[in-house]
């Protein structure tokens, strides 16, 4: 702001000068609105950068766009942050874009992937980090298919095929370790049964790049996406992926509506308390998405 009225007052001085060393009406009306329009577009540009700089700080008085349900709509609460609640990450980066938010707050994985040099928004950027957290997988409570889950973790860490499928998609860096785990069946109510006996593995997701998205012909692809593939082959069965609201993610499990919540989901103690969770298999954070100051 100082910068601003330092800015401000040099162009002022500079339009009285013109004024007075010059006798032509007409020149002196040009003068003076070339002028102005430098102080304007001056003071609108200093806006910008310190609106950007104090989203990036994290500033309560501005507005960032979060995720309905997500980690990064509870760090905006804990910080007493003001927020535009939007359905996806996708479209809170997009309400950054079209100017309807001062930031965002989204998963740092995401981020890689969605911000920056050659990426959909390469005139973002991510700032600070509000939190740190883990990525795992949901299933019913007191499932059996976490532990089946687990054991093809162990599998696939072990032979290679967990940190190649990570490489593919830009997230070997977060991996987390899977140590070996045996498969424990329940004798009673085998959700890995029910999936066998119906023939498929039901995946709730949102779309979130680089976990679960969609290429160009219109497939499911991304690191979770992928990895939930392996485990519905080694089931002998067919993962089919559906789009669900987060925010019901438990009540789409409990209902069977779907099997699993496979989707960058952190490991909170909420989704621990009302879900069966596997094994944490990315670390991430939450991380503040600004636009890049205009030099």
């Amino acid at each position: 702001m100082k910068r601003k009225l330092a800015l401000m007052l040099a162009v002022s001085m500079t339009i009285g000068a013109a004024l007075t060393g010059c006798g032509n009406a007409s020149k002196e009306e040009d003068t003076a609105q070339t002028a102005s329009n430098a102080v304007e577009e001056s003071a609108a540009e200093q806006d910008a950068e310190d609106t950007g700089e104090e989203a990036a700080a994290g500033d309560a008085d501005l507005v960032y766009a979060v995720e309905a349900g997500s980690a990064g709509e509870a760090a905006a609460e804990e910080n007493g942050f003001s927020t535009n609640v939007v359905a996806s990450q996708a479209d809170a980066l997009m309400e950054v874009a079209a100017g309807t938010s001062d930031a965002a707050i989204i998963d740092l994985l995401m981020a890689g992937a969605m911000i920056g040099e050659g990426t959909s928004y390469p005139n973002m950027t991510h700032t600070t980090e509000l939190t740190t957290e883990e990525y795992g997988v949901g299933c019913r409570k007191g499932s059996d298919l976490a532990s089946f889950i687990n054991s093809v973790f162990g599998e696939t860490w072990a032979d290679g095929t967990l940190q190649e499928t990570a490489a593919a998609y830009g997230v070997q860096e977060a991996l987390v370790e899977q140590p070996a785990c045996e498969f424990t069946e329940s004798s009673e109510d085998s959700d890995v049964a029910y999936i066998k006996e119906k023939g498929s593995l039901i995946v709730g997701i949102t779309e979130f790049e680089p976990m679960d998205y969609k290429d160009e012909s219109g497939s499911w692809i991304g690191f979770d996406a992928d990895m939930a593939r392996v485990v519905a082959e080694k089931l002998g069965v067919e993962a089919q992926f559906v789009i669900i609201d987060w925010d019901n993610k438990i009540m789409e499990l409990d209902s069977k509506n779907i099997d699993v919540v496979w989707n960058g989901m952190t490991l909170t103690s909420e989704t621990t308390s009302a879900m069966e969770c596997t094994n944490a298999y990315c670390n991430n954070a939450q991380v503040i998405v600004v636009p890049v100051p205009v030099k």
